[in-house]
């Protein structure tokens, strides 16, 4: 038992440093200033009741990036100093911010003890290193992310917080090696335990999927896999899952090595960052040189986003949560009595809705931001949900979960091809396309344009709802751009009334919907470290089955066209182009 002090540290507010939804995320050289960290981690404390702070066990681990041992030392001696009982970090500080809710929700410890919230080290799908983004956000006891209430309350408090508690003296832990340090502070015991990252998740996994019929899927020669983690944390977890419990091929993992850099790479799994997963599976601009894979995916860099691919075929995110949904309950034991209720971010195609509909199951739209379908999963009304953002989840935890949505997809292609794995697969694609044809094609894409001038950003969408009160000029301009596009008979700033608690959040982003069922919407996102990024997400909805096979682009192109014009957003943004289409 190592004795240990607790010392107060003065220090200085925070100027505006406003945490969004998902947390605090800034540039390295911004976290790394003097107190910078521990003003919001105190902030944190002090926003937090006493009972969830003082005795409690908490758990800190993250995806890995630049800066994260150095900030899991500070917030261990910090949890210390403010009468926290024990700190649980996923070994070399490794925990998927979905395994962290499951970590929260599942885990016990070997006295009984079960954690009452966590500190999550992670800027999600954002570039790591020296010179690129950290980020930080707090989970609380139910394993999703701390609500506005608190969140509101963390920013109150680092705009007037004085000082800090740490145990300076506490030495470092060895976070390399899993066990129990244990200490001894003013108020009694402190504990430490390192544990391994990946096996509370795995059992979960397990609990909710037919693992042996994937196995026999992943095993098949007919059938040929590739996961890329791009570097991320889901390189803890890909070859245990993968390869040692569903006997995939070790080659059928890339860029599963965890990097504090995500090896100079964008962890984002989308078309334009995962380059050699989508050059592999056929959609690159050259074709590959060996026959690409019956199936790929990709994460983000804390593994809670994911990217679906079949042979030469992207499956859009909206399309993946509801094709999920369309076949959970046949294909997933997890599901086999049934959903509650399905729900989607406002953005996400309403390819969801018509599922819904059509299971007679119940549906909720939501403004983006997970702890949304956090609370109706508390009150049992959701079992699947999705975000266009490559985001998928189930009621198992409260958090997306990239390598869940994965395993997902592989359920769907073992339940389809149970009896035909000795003839010719149902693929990625048929499976798309005989939903299509039953439920029709949402044809769907997003624009993004990252660090605009925050200015600009705010004055394109000040326009644009300006410009919802006359649809009469809204229609004109649109005939004066395209004659071929149908009319806007609503358009509005999306408002929700959470159905549990009743608290309405507004300003959830700008609608303009048509007659014929397309939809633009135009948002601005907080997920970005520097700037401002507006996205802009364009849908058409086809029934018709002789006009569910055209390229997206095609069948696309006249919305994009009016978006762009009735937006100005080159007039307001000096952008000729998005950042990213995907």
């Amino acid at each position: 038992m190592v004795l240990f002090k607790v010392s107060r540290v003065d220090t200085t507010p925070f100027d505006g440093q406003k945490p969004g939804t998902s947390g605090l995320r800034k540039k390295v050289k911004v976290f790394v200033q003097p107190h910078y960290l521990h003003n919001f981690v105190q902030a944190t404390f002090n926003a937090l009741t006493e009972e969830k702070v003082r005795g409690a066990t908490l758990v800190v681990s993250g995806d890995g990036r630049y800066f994260s041992k150095e900030a899991i030392q500070i917030i261990t001696k910090m949890s210390a100093a403010n009468g926290v009982r024990r700190v649980w970090i996923g070994q070399n500080g490794l925990l998927s911010t979905p395994a962290v809710s499951a970590v929260i929700r599942e885990r016990v410890g070997a006295d009984g003890s079960k954690a009452t919230g966590a500190f999550i080290l992670t800027a999600s799908h954002n570039p790591g290193g020296p010179n690129e983004d950290f980020g930080i956000k707090y989970n609380m006891e139910n394993g999703g992310p701390a609500p506005e209430g608190i969140t509101n309350k963390i920013y109150e408090y680092t705009t007037t917080i004085k000082e800090y508690l740490i145990a300076a003296d506490l030495p470092d832990v060895d976070i390399s090696t899993t066990g129990v340090t244990n200490f001894t502070g003013p108020e009694g015991p402190f504990d430490v335990e390192v544990f391994d990252s990946a096996s509370d998740y795995i059992k979960l996994m397990k609990s909710i999927f037919d693992f042996e019929s994937i196995r026999k899927l992943l095993t098949s020669p007919k059938f040929t896999f590739c996961y890329d983690a791009l570097h991320g944390v889901a390189g803890a977890y890909a070859k245990s899952i993968f390869v040692d419990e569903l006997g995939a091929q070790e080659r059928s993992l890339l860029n599963c090595t965890p990097k504090e850099d995500f090896g100079g790479g964008h962890p984002d799994p989308n078309l334009t960052y995962a380059k050699e997963l989508v050059a592999r599976l056929g959609l690159g601009k050259s074709e590959p040189q060996d026959e690409p894979p019956e199936f790929g995916a990709a994460a983000d860099g804390d593994a809670d986003r994911n990217m679906i691919l079949g042979k030469r075929f992207f499956v859009t995110p909206s399309d993946s949560v509801a094709i999920i949904a369309a076949n959970a309950v046949e294909a997933i034991p997890y599901f086999s009595s049934g959903l509650k209720g399905v729900a989607r971010s406002m953005p996400t195609s309403a390819a969801l809705d018509v599922v819904a509909k059509h299971l007679n199951l119940k549906f909720f739209e939501v403004p983006t931001g997970w702890k949304f379908f956090g609370n109706l999963m508390d009150a049992g009304l959701c079992s699947v949900c999705g975000e266009e953002s490559f985001g998928t989840g189930s009621d198992h935890i409260r958090e997306k979960d990239g390598i869940w949505a994965v395993l997902a997809w592989l359920s769907i292609l073992a339940y389809k091809n149970k009896d035909k794995l000795e003839d010719k697969l149902v693929t990625v694609e048929d499976i798309v396309r005989q939903h299509w044809a039953t439920y029709g094609r949402h044809y769907y894409t997003r624009y993004d344009y990252e660090n605009v001038d925050a200015g600009a950003a705010k004055e394109l969408m000040a326009y644009l709802v300006k410009l919802q009160s006359s649809l009469s000029e809204v229609n004109e301009i649109i005939k004066g751009v395209r004659s071929d596009v149908s009319n806007v008979v609503h358009a509005d700033e999306f408002e929700y009334k959470d159905p549990v608690d009743g608290s309405v959040s507004s300003h959830q982003g700008i609608r303009y919907l048509f007659e014929d069922g397309s939809r633009l919407i135009f948002r601005l996102s907080g997920t970005g470290s520097e700037g401002a990024t507006i996205r802009l997400y364009i849908e058409q909805y086809e029934k018709d089955p002789s006009k569910i096979g055209r390229l997206s682009n095609e069948a696309l192109a006249p919305l994009v066209e009016v978006a762009l014009k009735l937006s100005k957003m080159e007039e307001f943004t000096g952008r000729s182009a998005p950042t990213v289409i995907t």
